[in-house]
């Protein structure tokens, strides 16, 4: 059973790995596009619209966490009836939704212009953006249910299939839109487009692997009380977050120029593609977490949430220093020069995010077990003193002041709420899950941060290809580092020479 469940985490990691390294490559390789394309205030307008329709994921209420938890729990016990039970009466309360958002997106078009501090010439298109984005994203909440069911289902692969074909696409139609000379309004609409189209992919794989039956005889209250109850505490969650991650960019767009929020944007957005690396891993712990709860297999449980942590360390801590130290490189080969500023932004938040990121397990395992409450309760002090002190920071600071008020109170959150809690809750010592769970990432970073420190200060990368080879030096380092770690263990690794067994021992040991 350990082997099965060991393959099914290596074959769902793997895929969001490479569903994630599409993606990251076509950010990476579209956003500085985009941006010399469009121009600051253009890409900051773009950032600015994203930003607050971003907000319609609070009217999620946590129902796409609820999805997720209790497919996973019912195909665990193969009760297929309730689950399509449980999925129609998702997409008829989803469907209510979503023609709320629709008039909501018609009605907020009418003042985004005169909320922030948007130059004359794009009036327009700032309301043309907001209907798009409003509108796709309405629509996005029924269709996405089948990627949350798939989700719940551990079919990862699947899922990131139809995600790496998207983006592909996606990423060919805006390169070929901008060499025709169209401009935001394009590259809008096919970004908010795709994701839409997936869907029916996304709805073709879920009625291949499950049975499932529509229709309105299988919605009932029972199923909606199932899902609230579930998602009510992950909805105070999720207005958390949306405070960490998009208050940002409005704050900015209120008090600076929307030029501000690209300078801002250029220094997140690289913590955000290292934070997506390690919740590519760590998505795949909330249905496993999940299935264990059902199971009631505690043991399973504790194993996850050192092991997990350890592994999202291990990924985590590696970004955090090539970040720190290659930051400025990183920054002028991506986007040039002119916004090496950003840099500090990077740096301010890329510390805090890390800590948070090296207990992506810990979060999912909440999830999973449905005891995410004091974690939702904490998110909510975390966000509005977020929006506290930002608001304080931003009209002496600018963009660095916004980006403290960020990062101090996650710090905390991720210091000494995080680690104390689930030690609490699965009866494990505090001192015990820090040293199993850290002390060997640790280790493993000490040559890497040499070996950066050492490359930067004799040889400072300012293109693409001498990025790529310090960052090749420094993960051949890395990688030496880590097989001489697992390699000191002979007699634990035994004669076990398969690949599975020296993941299984590195994670576990």
């Amino acid at each position: 059973m350990e082997d099965r469940n060991l393959l099914r985490a290596l074959r769902n990691t793997s895929s969001n790995w490479l569903g994630l390294a599409v993606s990251i490559a076509v950010g990476f390789f579209l956003s500085p596009i985009i941006l010399h394309k469009l121009g600051d205030e253009a890409y900051g307008l773009w950032l600015l619209i994203f930003s607050i329709t971003g907000y319609y994921g609070l009217f999620d209420l946590g129902i796409r966490s609820s999805i997720i938890k209790h497919v996973a729990k019912y195909a665990a016990t193969s009760n297929y009836n309730q689950l399509t039970r449980l999925i129609n009466t998702s997409l008829f309360s989803y469907g209510c939704l979503a023609v709320t958002l629709l008039l909501l997106t018609q009605l907020g078009s009418w003042y985004v212009g005169s909320i922030f501090h948007i130059a004359p010439e794009f009036l327009d298109k700032a309301k043309l953006l907001f209907l798009i984005a409003g509108t796709a994203l309405a629509l996005g909440f029924p269709l996405g249910v089948f990627s949350g069911v798939l989700e719940g289902l551990q079919q990862f692969q699947w899922l990131n299939l139809i995600q790496i074909a998207t983006n592909l696409l996606r990423a060919l139609l805006i390169v070929v839109a901008l060499k025709l000379g169209q401009g935001l309004i394009s590259v809008a609409l096919i970004t908010v487009t795709l994701p839409l189209v997936a869907s029916g992919a996304y709805i073709a794989s879920v009625r291949r692997l499950i049975p499932l039956s529509f229709g309105r005889q299988y919605v009932n209250r029972a199923s909606f009380r199932e899902l609230i109850s579930y998602g009510a505490i992950t909805f105070v969650a999720i207005v958390a977050q949306t405070f960490r991650l998009r208050s940002d960019a409005i704050l900015i767009g209120i008090f600076l120029p929307v030029s501000a929020i690209t300078y801002f944007s250029i220094g997140s957005k690289l913590v955000d593609y290292a934070h997506n690396v390690v919740d590519a891993m760590g998505e795949t712990l909330l249905p496993l977490s999940s299935h264990f709860d059902a199971t009631s297999d505690n043991r399973a449980l504790c194993k996850l949430f050192i092991s997990g942590n350890r592994a999202c360390a291990m990924i985590a801590f590696p970004i955090c220093a090539v970040m720190v130290i290659l930051g400025k490189s990183i920054i002028e080969a991506w986007v040039g020069a002119t916004y090496l500023p950003s840099y500090v932004i990077l740096v301010v938040l890329v510390v805090p995010r890390t800590v948070l990121l090296a207990q992506a397990a810990s979060t999912r395992i909440l999830y999973g077990m449905a005891r995410h409450r004091p974690l939702a309760l904490a998110l909510l002090v975390e966000g509005v003193a977020n929006l506290m002190l930002s608001l304080l920071l931003i009209r002496r600071f600018g963009i660095i002041g916004d980006a403290i008020g960020t990062a101090i109170p996650l710090l905390c959150t991720s210091l000494f709420f995080l680690p104390y809690y689930l030690s609490q809750l699965l009866g494990i010592s505090l001192r015990t899950f820090l040293k199993q769970a850290y002390v060997f990432p640790l280790k493993l970073c000490v040559p890497l941060v040499a070996s950066l420190v050492a490359m930067h200060y004799w040889f400072y990368a300012h293109d693409y290809i001498q990025l790529l080879a310090e960052l090749f030096v420094a993960g051949t380092i890395y990688g030496a580092s880590l097989f001489w770690f697992i390699a000191r263990q002979p007699a634990r690794l035994g004669a076990r020479a398969n690949l599975i067994a020296y993941v299984q021992e590195a994670l576990t040991r």
